[in-house]
């Protein structure tokens, strides 16, 4: 089977791309890095595994250059919405498609260790094997998959012109959504608690921000000052603005990357908002985000036979 680094560096020498991006060993346990390699002698360093947390669609934007992306299934799919959103110019891309198992949650890992420091980590595929100061420990990897990761459906990236691994079988998740429907069940008081109190953990670094692929605007609405929408401290009304205004400009346009989580130093977690805006806009529109390359986005095109009912609850 072609490895990722045999197939860098034949792009490389050929001189079909200028660029690949993609993965390396980082410097911290449970965590690879994004790495930009241009020369072919360095192609070796392209690694994949369970802690490559990063959507790499975040740093394709605005390239000129022809670039190669390592792009796992919820990336394939950020490819392509910002193809049709014209962030993306598709003949300056390459998209390098992998086959991936989950992503593994750093923090769940942490907490199950307590404050025992992380030494080192290892992907052996169905288990992580972490070793502290006082030994190693096996984690069974199903155990500690981040939550968009578990109930995954594009394991095999929909789009690419090359692929890296065994193409897994998608299978179906009648119950994606359980988590989102059983919220919806609970009085508006108690959602609107649990809002209130993931929000308050916010400390406006923005981190969720510069991590998604999809917020891409030169200007944030938050750091426009004419007009003013909304201060920049933290205020409690000001970051619950943020935080909901960010929520409704990815209905329709959010993968579940999960890349807003795992940025977020603070913990916030709004997914179950964001579960929601995607779990209408598929009742409504059905559409999936990123799925189909010649579908429209549905909020942002419209057709004399749309439905004047046709609205995001």
């Amino acid at each position: 089977m072609t490895t990722l680094a045999e197939i860098a560096k034949r792009l490389l020498e050929s001189g079909k791309v200028k660029c690949v991006l993609g993965y390396e060993k980082g410097t911290l346990p449970l965590r690879s890095r994004p790495v930009f390699i241009r020369k072919p002698e360095d192609a070796s360093k392209l690694i994949f595994d369970s802690f490559c947390e990063n959507n790499l669609a975040t740093y394709l934007p605005k390239r000129a250059e022809k670039t190669a992306v390592v792009a796992k299934g919820c990336d394939a799919r950020s490819i392509v919405a910002l193809a049709k959103e014209k962030q993306i110019a598709k003949e300056n891309l390459y998209v390098i498609g992998v086959v991936c198992g989950g992503v593994v949650d750093k923090k769940k890992i942490e907490d199950m260790l307590g404050q025992e420091p992380i030494l080192s980590a290892e992907d052996k595929g169905d288990s992580i094997t972490v070793t502290t100061r006082k030994g190693s420990k096996e984690f069974k990897k199903s155990e500690v998959l981040r939550e968009n990761c578990a109930v995954c459906e594009f394991k095999t990236p929909v789009a690419y012109d090359e692929l890296v691994g065994e193409k897994i079988e998608e299978g179906k998740f009648p119950d994606k959504y359980q988590a989102v429907s059983q919220f919806e069940t609970q009085p508006s008081e108690k959602r609107w608690e649990k809002f209130v109190g993931e929000s308050a953990k916010c400390i406006r670094c923005y981190a969720c921000r510069q991590a998604c692929p999809m917020c891409y605007c030169p200007r944030c609405f938050v750091d426009e000052s004419a007009p003013k929408w909304i201060d920049t401290g933290q205020d409690e009304s000001d970051v619950q603005i943020f935080q909901l205004v960010r929520a409704l400009h990815l209905a329709g346009r959010c993968t579940d990357c999960g890349a807003c989580v795992s940025a977020c130093p603070m913990g916030v977690d709004i997914r179950n908002l964001l579960q929601r805006l995607e779990k209408s806009v598929l009742d409504k529109f059905g559409h999936r985000v990123g799925v189909s390359p010649d579908e429209p986005m549905p909020l942002t095109a419209y057709t004399l036979e749309d439905k004047l009912d046709t609205v995001i609850e």
